[in-house]
């Protein structure tokens, strides 16, 4: 079998045909602006509590989440995302909990927009 010398005899560049194309085919760059940290948080104070189904990772009281806040900051990580145990007592079918200004998310977001302005 022979290979022939000038191969391929046609440059295939379906590609590089427009900017949308190559867009989508470079390569990928992450960068730190790209990260979400996620944090369990719960109702409390210095409370901490392991999640057995991660090990490693805890559910944290708002006292103890601003350290972690604060260290997100320090590495440039622009966003945390919030997952709160709520008291199951407070749960309603129509999830009422969610528009108390009082509830955990809410004063969580409060207390860390205070720590760290935007």
């Amino acid at each position: 079998m022979t290979i022939p010398t000038h191969f391929p005899n046609t440059r295939l560049r379906r590609l590089r045909r427009d900017d949308f194309t190559r867009r989508l085919v470079r390569e990928n760059e992450l960068s730190v602006n790209d990260l979400i940290y996620p944090v369990f948080v719960l109702d409390g104070e210095n409370k901490r509590q392991a999640i057995a189904s991660m090990p490693g990772v805890e559910r944290l009281s708002l006292d103890l989440l601003l350290p972690v806040a604060e260290h997100c900051v320090k590495l440039g990580i622009p966003v945390m995302a919030l997952f709160p145990v709520i008291d199951p007592s407070l749960k309603t079918p129509d999830g009422m909990e969610a528009t108390n200004r009082k509830g955990l998310v809410p004063r969580v977001v409060r207390y860390s927009r205070k720590s760290f302005p935007i």
